[in-house]
């Protein structure tokens, strides 16, 4: 095809590859016209090669005109490629060799960089641990590294939402693809037609199904078994070893430009990639590695995000009014696959969006060495319960308060409102009011009073809960508020803890709860960058549930899955001075 301007385009469909196992993947290839060879730009996807919006946040015409060869790949098992689909398990291989073959096309100079977002992502490190020779850099956007914070599971809970949609989202192409075989038009018509009933109706009902081992809506064909593999194995580091890139980041050398978002379902691991590279990179080139983080959720980058506008300047297409995204990216591969010095090395390897200030910032290391850890402790007389009790939260440390108690009914949980999402059409992400949600009386609302002045809070946040339940194994959700002076109330990050779980992150095994004993349970809330402005409010929610997003914990403590009835926990909050309840805050100091 031609272009008005810039090189003229060349595109081949279905170009095969063959992999060391004989399986053929194909892929969709963008160059310059003519004769020459190019750096070779490679994504590898699971959602269709010839579908819109294939190669995702780099367009491979332009990029094309700009002197790559594009390509564009349907993994395993999906679409034009051969193969079973076997989701997350062969792309490490399939990309090694994928790269080997790019690398020796006529057309290329030998030399590979990769790009995409999200499973595209994943497929970029799963290659790169792997050193093959020609792949020079990486450019992950919103991916993770940790299936068992973020993908599968969150602190012990089931990313329910997330991975029951997703999955069964990518059903489709499993019922078309069997289909081909049996040259049924009438049954596809029918397979597919019962396929979209239950993604329509997953939201108002499917997500209800229970016991969840024999989740209904994925039942139909057998078209995801991967889902019901956790429900043997939950929280197995060995059955999500294929997919994990923690502890492995040692064996990726080449540098990564790392982008992700504020409420991105992978924001934790966006953080941390960029960190284990930038800091313990095992060569020169890996310590290069830079990031970019935005106010976005997960393959959302336009205004609003949920109902908040961030301002034009917060977008891809301009950001800080300065350059589009695409552009970054490729200033990034002509650094280090054309040899070009684009300055970007001469630049921070940070630049973050702060939320309330709505502003870019250039940092040079995370978390942000000048950020101070306060703490924010939970008080009140005992009445804690919605938005109008008696909640508090301030830096003074407790003495003798009462606590506070609630009801969690997983037949009635708290429903998923905002936050880091990939979820049906009726469980947006990004920013939502949540005084709905606070005004349940199985929700903890604790408030500082309206601030005097400006308080950014940007870097991890964790909050240390001291609670007991009549429960043998429950959930503890916690989260993090701005609260405008109108009232309006942004969620900002949030975090949950399976109380069998509660001592995983320190290698032990897990193990119920005794009743009426009070533990310290440690929730992860990931991460946030914003100024409550004066005049607003810093808020701690705290509850048991954020249904659909993570499954409903039953409360009985029987295997995971297994559960056709729910039961009620009396959950009871301590905030004394034996048990100091808190929210860490970095703070970063005002600007003198």
């Amino acid at each position: 095809m031609s272009v008005q301007s810039g090189l003229s385009v060349t595109i081949e469909f279905d170009v095969p590859a063959q992999m060391r196992d004989g399986v053929t993947l194909r892929a969709n290839i963008y160059r310059p016209a003519g004769e020459g060879q190019w750096p070779v730009l490679l994504t590898r996807l699971p959602y269709g090669k010839d579908l819109p919006g294939a190669a995702g946040v780099l367009d491979a015409v332009q990029a094309a005109r700009r002197g790559y060869v594009v390509i564009v790949q349907d993994t395993r098992g999906r679409f034009a490629s051969e193969g079973e689909w076997s989701p997350m398990r062969n792309e490490a291989l399939d990309g090694v060799d994928t790269i080997a073959w790019a690398a020796q096309l006529p057309y290329s100079t030998g030399e590979v960089g990769m790009f995409g977002a999200s499973y595209f992502g994943f497929t970029q490190w799963s290659a790169a641990v792997h050193q093959p020779p020609a792949l020079k850099t990486l450019v992950p956007y919103i991916t993770w590294n940790d299936p068992l914070n973020g993908v599968t599971f969150r602190g012990g809970a089931l990313e329910f939402g997330t991975t029951a949609s997703w999955q069964l989202a990518m059903g489709a192409n499993v019922l078309m693809r069997r289909q081909l075989l049996e040259r049924d038009p009438a049954q596809l018509g029918i397979d597919l037609y019962t396929w979209a009933k239950a993604i329509d109706s997953l939201g108002s009902e499917g997500y209800w199904h229970l016991p969840l081992k024999e989740f209904a809506p994925l039942k139909y064909k057998d078209i995801a078994p991967a889902f019901y593999e956790v429900f043997d194995e939950p929280m197995s580091r060995e059955l999500t070893e294929p997919m994990t890139i923690l502890g492995k980041h040692a064996q990726v050398t080449v540098p990564t430009f790392n982008i992700g978002g504020w409420y991105d379902i992978f924001l934790q691991d966006t953080l941390e990639n960029f960190r284990i590279m930038h800091q313990e990179g095992s060569t020169p080139e890996a310590q290069q590695s830079k990031l970019l983080i935005g106010p976005w959720t997960h393959g959302g980058s336009s205004n609003p995000v949920g109902e908040k506008n961030f301002g034009f300047a917060a977008m891809p297409g301009l950001i800080n009014l300065q350059s589009d995204i695409m552009s970054m990216q490729l200033r990034w591969f002509d650094h280090f696959l054309k040899g070009q010095d684009t300055g970007m090395l001469f630049e921070a390897p940070i630049k973050l969006f702060v939320m309330g200030a709505n502003i870019w910032r250039d940092e040079h290391e995370w978390p942000l060495a000048r950020a101070v850890e306060t703490r924010y402790y939970l008080h009140s007389a005992g009445q804690a319960n919605t938005l109008d009790g008696d909640g508090l939260l301030s830096p003074d440390v407790p003495e003798s308060e009462q606590p506070d108690t609630y009801n969690y009914d997983p037949a009635n949980p708290v429903m998923t409102r905002g936050g880091a999402l990939l979820m049906t059409p009726e469980f947006p992400g990004g920013v939502f009011d949540q005084r709905p949600t606070e005004q349940r009386s199985d929700v903890l609302v604790y408030t500082t009073p309206v601030l005097t002045q400006d308080i950014e809070v940007t870097g991890p946040i964790l909050v240390h809960l001291w609670a007991t339940s009549s429960a043998v194994d429950t959930d503890f959700v916690a989260r993090l508020v701005d609260v405008y002076p109108d009232g309006y109330a942004q969620n900002l990050t949030d975090g949950i803890v399976r109380a069998r779980y509660r001592d995983f992150a320190a290698g032990a095994e897990p193990t119920l709860i005794e009743p009426g004993q009070a533990y310290e349970y440690v929730i992860d809330l990931w991460a946030t960058s914003n100024v409550f402005k004066q005049g607003h409010r810093i808020r701690l929610d705290i509850t048991s549930s954020n249904f659909p997003r993570w499954d409903r914990n039953p409360n009985t403590g029987h295997d995971f899955g297994a559960d056709s009835e729910l039961a009620i926990a009396q959950q009871t909050i301590l905030h004394d001075a034996a048990h100091p309840s808190f929210v860490a805050l970095p703070i970063i100091p005002l600007a003198e």
